[in-house]
């Protein structure tokens, strides 16, 4: 294996374990749920993200980079020939023992994002494990036939599961005895930028308005079919669609005059866009993928102190729809009647006061303090009987840490 790529190891001086994350998302993606934990997670201990292997033609190798939040994001390189499952978890499991050596971690914490990495990682000794479960991902187009039997699996051997709304909690609470609801949520101050932003980014100065909205993934979860029939019932209206298209074929969305789409944007970007807009819109499909999804862009938009207009998603009808924060609509004609509703309603200050109200105890510091309070806990169980059974050497720590 080629090590060259490794960084010099860093040494941990907090008494806080390192966290070691799994994820199926890449850093760089999107900036969303793992991104805003991790980061505040790195504030006070070492934090490894290590993505899913990228396939080139290049050396086998893992690539470790320090993000800007101070995270370190660790790329799995492996050759274009290796398909095999069984080498693959074989590469994975060596590569992720020689990260602890490099980088001297010790005690750790197993934080999965994706139940797949259970099978590289089974063998570790971390001192707590949590599950993330942000969303149903076997329920994703794509989706790795193991999927929900590595979850099961996951299930029995983790001492924590967060879910990622209120939905998912319901389903998975069930399953094991530790399960905590986190939902979506927000840095309010960042997405208050777009209630004082004057500045139109290029690409959106030209849509004429009204303009309707909507940033994120743009993928199976996304109805096309609806934007489509809004767009053309309402030619005058213009739609601004911004993210990466991924698993569908950019060609099966709908190619109207007064349909934007404007590629992925950054996460610092957001607020100058959501700025300029009239309406910001959930046009999520009702489908299997969707079925427990948290947007985590429904109180973005709201701090943003857009009106929203969302599909009937559980997580989005539960609380905001019933507090009548959000409106609700299904099919063009509902859009139409609710985006129609937002348009003649003059002085919004009474709905932003309430908007402002119930973002006001909502914020992603207070969900990491809470999810970091639980983590302690359990480390703080464990470690003593854990200190007790493990070598005192550093190379005996190392040894039983990693294979």
């Amino acid at each position: 294996m080629d090590k060259t790529s490794l960084t010099t190891a860093t040494l941990n001086t907090s008494d806080k374990a390192d966290l070691i994350c799994f994820s199926h998302l890449r850093w760089d993606f999107v900036f969303q749920r793992p991104q805003q934990l991790l980061t505040r997670c790195a504030r006070d201990r070492r934090v490894f993200f290590i993505e899913e292997p990228v396939y080139g033609n290049g050396s086998m190798r893992l690539e470790v980079r320090e993000a800007d939040a101070g995270v370190h994001v660790v790329v799995p390189q492996l050759p274009e020939g290796l398909r095999s499952e069984i080498a693959i978890n074989a590469v994975m499991k060596e590569m992720t023992r020689q990260l602890f050596i490099d980088h001297d971690i010790n005690e750790y914490v197993f934080w999965y994002y994706t139940p797949m990495a259970l099978t590289f990682t089974d063998h570790f000794n971390p001192i707590a494990t949590i599950y993330d479960c942000m969303d149903e991902l076997s329920a994703f187009k794509g989706a790795h036939s193991q999927l929900p039997a590595l979850e099961k699996q996951l299930f029995h051997c983790v001492d924590l599961v967060f879910t990622g709304g209120q939905s998912l909690y319901e389903v998975k609470c069930k399953q094991h005895h530790a399960v905590y609801a986190f939902p979506s949520s927000i840095d309010a101050p960042h997405f208050r930028k777009a209630r004082t932003a004057v500045a139109d980014p290029e690409d959106q100065s030209h849509v004429p308005h009204p303009r309707l909205g909507f940033f994120g993934v743009i993928d199976e979860r996304f109805d096309a079919g609806l934007l489509d029939n809004l767009a053309a019932k309402r030619p005058d209206w213009h739609f601004v669609m911004i993210g990466p298209v991924v698993k569908i074929d950019p060609s099966a969305l709908p190619q109207r005059p007064n349909v934007h789409y404007l590629g992925g944007k950054k996460y610092d970007q957001l607020p100058d866009y959501l700025a300029g807009w009239d309406i910001a819109l959930l046009l999520f499909a009702r489908n299997e993928s969707t079925r427990f999804i948290s947007p985590t862009k429904t109180p973005e938009y709201l701090a943003a102190g857009k009106p929203v207009i969302s599909t009937s998603i559980t997580d989005v009808v539960r609380p905001y729809g019933q507090l009548k924060l959000v409106e609700i609509a299904d099919d063009p004609d509902e859009f139409i009647q609710a985006a129609e509703k937002i348009f003649s309603t003059g002085d919004k200050s009474e709905w932003l006061a309430r908007v402002d109200a119930f973002l006001e105890d909502v914020s992603w510091d207070k969900t990491w303090k809470q999810m970091s309070e639980l983590l302690d806990d359990v480390v703080d169980r464990k470690r003593p009987v854990r200190s007790a059974s493990l070598p005192l050497s550093k190379a005996g720590a190392r040894a039983n840490a990693a294979i």
